[in-house]
């Protein structure tokens, strides 16, 4: 996996994270705005039922005092009626304090002329928010005024028992008097502070439901900013990976049309060379010189052999994954000096091997195209005049680096040639080699995010040193 597919894998959750806070919040300031409002339309009911309630209270206050004074029948009917409302809204409390039925309950508030579709919203505040401070405080008063309505209505069934025995005094009147207009001043204060205990929690409320809302919407606001932000340097990053993926086409179009050219022109010129030398050979009586027609073939067909094979070499080393293992240095060393003994005065060369690093964590087949294709230069520019011929290869842990030396002393690379040897098609000697050895060789290297260094010295010898990043040497 490359850094960049880590990289957008490890970006992908901050961004789901950021749509779930944002979801998270608007469901949560959904719930809120919901409940507030059935919490206000129920303090509204509330406060709309004290209304009903203050106003039966004093109507059956001013007919009892009427009845008191005239002994109208009607008078004290009236009466009844109108203390039936608070009596109503009592029972409706009484039976919610002690978890009764709900359906009594509903009774009740329709008794103290509560509007039916505000039940609902009545009875969820009260089971739900009763020993909340604001309600609490506003049941207790509630509860007061209640006890009122009992003395009050004890009152009227006192008068009415002395004017149905027709012993109502004068004394009396002057007495229920005072008792009724103490009960109604009490009522007041406890209506007043249950109306003010109901306004104090509703500006509560409502603070409270602009603070959240404040608090979420801003949430809102910096997740979907910062939620933009990453999109846009996303996009940003895409769009240079994007720009340095045309340069980097770019550069493998040219480099495709110049290997397409070249590898056209050096597949056709061995098989041109095979029909000249065939047609040469067929003309030809004498043995030895068609003998050397032969061994001419056969030097083409090798410069062909070798060619595909570094084809094969450059497609591999483009095309295949890397893959991380443990490899022997000695194991490819052996297998590339035994497979490359072919190549002419290979024979002649002796190889020293110095291998403090044996097992290394890399990609074994590249490796494999780096050490070959190192090794068969050394040979194919070996120094014939010399008398001794050598190559040596070394490997060693160095600077937190494995490396793989190879040096020889071979004809060299001559100075204003050093700067192109890792180029495409670049060549000393075409008859020795393809010109993509070391092409591909510069390009495996850093495939496995290696280096490679190279001196050399004309008719001296040349050295190749190879570093490759590994913790786990053996």
């Amino acid at each position: 996996m490359s850094k960049l597919q880590a990289l957008k894998n490890f970006r992908f959750p901050n961004v789901f994270i950021l749509i779930l806070i944002v979801f998270i919040s608007c469901a949560l300031l959904i719930c809120i705005n919901f409940f507030t409002i059935k919490i206000l339309s129920a303090n509204r009911a509330y406060v709309n039922g004290e209304s009903h309630y203050s106003k039966g209270q004093k109507d059956a206050s001013r007919h009892l005092i009427s009845y008191l004074y005239t002994q109208n029948p009607n008078q004290w009917k009236s009466f009844l009626e109108e203390i039936k409302v608070p009596q109503g809204d009592g029972i409706a409390r009484i039976t919610l304090l002690k978890a009764g039925d709900n359906q009594v309950a509903r009774k009740g508030f329709l008794t103290g002329r509560n509007h039916e579709d505000d039940l609902d919203d009545v009875i969820w505040l009260f089971d739900n928010f009763k020993n909340v401070s604001f309600l609490s405080k506003a049941i207790h008063e509630w509860g007061k005024g209640d006890k009122q309505i009992v003395k009050l209505f004890v009152i009227g069934q006192q008068i009415h028992a002395k004017i149905d025995r027709e012993i109502l005094t004068g004394t009396d009147q002057k007495k229920f008097m005072k008792e009724i207009s103490i009960i109604s001043d009490q009522l007041t204060i406890n209506e007043r502070n249950f109306s003010n205990t109901l306004g104090e929690g509703t500006r509560k409320i409502k603070d409270l439901l602009i603070f959240t809302n404040i608090f979420f919407i801003l949430v809102i606001i910096c997740s979907v900013c910062l939620y933009y932000s990453i999109m846009v340097k996303r996009l940003v990053v895409s769009k240079k990976e994007t720009e340095a993926k045309n340069e980097n086409l770019i550069i493998v179009n040219k480099e495709l049309d110049r290997f397409v050219y070249s590898a056209s022109h050096d597949l056709r010129s061995p098989i041109t060379s095979l029909k000249g030398l065939i047609e040469i050979t067929a003309l030809e009586d004498d043995v030895n010189q068609i003998r050397n027609y032969l061994q001419m073939m056969h030097e083409s067909l090798a410069r062909q052999d070798q060619f595909i094979s570094d084809i094969i070499d450059y497609s591999k080393n483009k095309r295949k994954e890397i893959i991380i293992e443990l490899v022997s240095l000695k194991e490819l060393f052996n297998e590339a000096i035994l497979q490359l003994m072919h190549i002419e005065n290979a024979s002649r060369i002796k190889f020293t091997q110095e291998l403090q690093v044996d097992q290394i964590e890399s990609d074994g087949l590249r490796l494999k195209i780096i050490i070959n294709n190192l090794i068969s230069n050394a040979i194919k520019y070996a120094d014939c005049s010399k008398q001794e011929m050598f190559i040596t290869i070394k490997t060693y842990f160095s600077e937190g680096l494995n490396k793989i030396e190879i040096a020889d002393n071979g004809i060299g690379i001559h100075d204003e040639h050093k700067e192109n040897i890792f180029d495409m098609y670049f060549g000393t000697n075409k008859n020795k080699g393809s010109g993509l050895g070391l092409y591909i060789v510069k390009e495996a290297v850093e495939n496995i995010k290696g280096d490679i260094f190279v001196f050399s010295e004309s008719n001296v010898g040349s050295k190749f040193i190879v570093t490759i990043p590994n913790s786990h040497a053996v």
